[in-house]
């Protein structure tokens, strides 16, 4: 069970949330997050029960040693609340690792919490692993099952089949129970996704400002974006099929924002590219 310390009454509360590991390449989710709790003082009121959910196998807690005395941190999903007088609504996030066992279980007592708060909206943050170039902005992609909010946010429906994570899982338990809920994917470059993203986070940032209705400091992002930029073109320049393949990316992506772009002349150029270069893509 969730341990609730105090959930005080709460203005137009919208609930965020982000997960660590599948559902967060470049760690682009669960940055944006911890910017959020860090930028305006969030403070935690709840917790998951790290033994319900979690393979300590798999997520292991870990140990610290503070002074004279030695602390194990388990892990689990925190839920921290903001409450700023600058924010026009109060806020809910999720902060978590993926859960290893009983996600439907994990989703209820979610759910349940945010039932109690009377929450207007559910927003699950994610990042996945595409074929885009880290020089140019990377796509946000907005998805939402509530017809209100497609149009509310110029969102789309959903045409994704396959496997899914716990955002994925969460979302639509939350239609479920008539909470609305949309989802915000921002693509990584899968050649540079071992490390934070920076750039991703921040590109997620206006997206997310329009669906909690509040103005999102960037505090020093844009600044580590751009060192992560420059560490990747230093990838690319050391490593010649790398190299290759982020400038045909570039040009697959420019061609597709001309005003004389066809899916099927970007297709073309593409199939070209990879005939070339045969199945030794990074």
């Amino acid at each position: 069970m969730i341990t609730l310390e105090d959930l005080p009454p709460l203005r137009a509360p919208v609930v965020v949330a982000a997960f660590e590991g599948w559902n967060d390449a470049g760690q682009a989710a669960s940055g944006l997050l911890s910017h959020l709790a860090e930028t305006w003082g969030a403070r935690p009121i709840a917790s998951t029960d790290p033994e319900d959910y979690y393979d300590l196998q798999v997520n292991r807690p870990r140990v610290a040693v503070r002074g004279s005395s030695r602390d194990i941190t388990w892990p689990t999903t925190s839920i921290l609340l903001v409450q700023n007088p600058d924010l026009p609504r109060d806020l809910l996030l999720i902060d978590g690792i993926e859960p290893s066992m009983r996600w439907r279980s994990f989703c209820t007592e979610i759910l349940d919490l945010t039932d109690e708060a009377d929450a207007e909206l559910l927003v699950c943050m994610g990042a996945l692993l595409a074929e885009v170039p880290h020089t140019r902005p990377l796509p946000v992609m907005l998805t939402s099952e509530n017809a209100a909010i497609r149009e509310r946010y110029d969102a789309e429906r959903s045409t994704y089949e396959g496997p899914t994570g716990i955002v994925g899982v969460l979302a639509e338990s939350a239609t479920r129970r008539d909470l609305p809920a949309v989802s915000a994917w921002v693509s990584v470059p899968h050649y540079a996704a071992g490390v934070f993203s920076p750039k991703a986070t921040l590109a997620m940032i206006g997206i997310v400002e329009r669906l909690i209705g509040c103005p999102i400091p960037r505090g020093d992002l844009a600044d580590r974006a751009r060192t992560w930029e420059r560490g990747v073109d230093e990838l690319a320049d050391s490593d010649r099929e790398i190299g290759e393949y982020v400038r045909a990316l570039e040009e697959t992506t420019d061609a597709a924002e001309s005003p004389d772009a066809s899916g099927d002349a970007i297709a073309r150029e593409f199939e070209r590219y990879l005939r070339g270069h045969g199945d030794d893509r990074p």
